[in-house]
């Protein structure tokens, strides 16, 4: 992997698209590599036999592609609502698939040129260490909100809301973390329990705006983000501007 030849859609470097730069290393402490992981651990799945990342947006699975390598699937797929299960949405559905010859290094070694999943940074009871990311923790943190946080616009208070949801309550206790040190001021809730059995925690309304504009800014220059996400953060902005309680 070179350092900045892959491409956010996989055009040639000549095109007018970013280029997405990414180290040769998978696991070097870099901008790309923190916001792959994150993204990674929360809408992921690794295991000796493989790696798995889940988005439903094109381009960004198209930079995860750039950052990691890899087979992409795209497919639609029906779901419960993470909050209530009574609800059911239908979206686009990107797997980004690492194993085998795929994810093998120049040695013909494993995920990633490693000889399997513990040579990567989760451990064996599969929890994920950052250490080497966290002088990036914003595209970490930015990846985690994109693999399984929420963005919306509450209509009955015209506010905006950003909330994590995850199985793994330590994942959203870390995360809890993240915003904690994070250079803007951002409270946030206890975990609670989902209707599906996992758990969730939102940061304040209140903060919400702040949080959200720190957490997308300057992104461009790096290319490491969802497009859909930050427009559905621009909207949901936009809406709590414009809200007028009496409507």
């Amino acid at each position: 992997m070179s350092e900045t030849e892959p491409t956010a859609d996989g055009r040639d470097a000549d095109d007018d698209r970013l280029e997405i730069a990414v180290p040769s290393d998978p696991l070097a402490g870099h901008p790309a590599t923190a916001y792959f992981w994150g993204h990674l651990a929360g809408s992921g799945d690794v295991s000796d036999s493989g790696i798995e990342v889940v988005t439903n947006d094109e381009e960004s699975a198209q930079v995860l592609a750039a950052i990691a390598g890899g087979d992409l699937e795209h497919d639609t797929t029906t779901r419960d609502y993470a909050h209530d299960t009574s609800i059911t949405r239908t979206e686009d559905e990107y797997t980004l698939s690492i194993g085998g010859d795929e994810g093998a290094g120049s040695d013909g070694a494993g995920l990633l040129g490693r000889s399997g999943a513990l040579g990567l940074p989760v451990d064996g009871r599969g929890n994920y260490r950052f250490g080497a990311f966290s002088n990036y923790d914003r595209e970490l943190l930015r990846g985690l909100l994109e693999g399984c946080g929420t963005i919306c616009f509450k209509s009955s208070s015209g506010t905006v809301g950003i909330s994590f949801v995850h199985d793994d309550g330590a994942l959203l206790e870390f995360a809890q973390e993240l915003i904690a040190e994070c250079p803007v001021d951002a409270p946030y809730g206890d975990l609670s329990e989902t209707s599906s059995g996992g758990y969730w925690f939102g940061v304040d309304d209140d903060a919400a705006p702040e949080f959200g504009t720190w957490l997308y800014e300057n992104c461009e220059e790096t290319g490491l983000f969802a497009p859909s996400r930050r427009r559905k953060l621009e909207q949901s902005l936009e809406q709590a501007s414009a809200y007028d309680g009496d409507d």
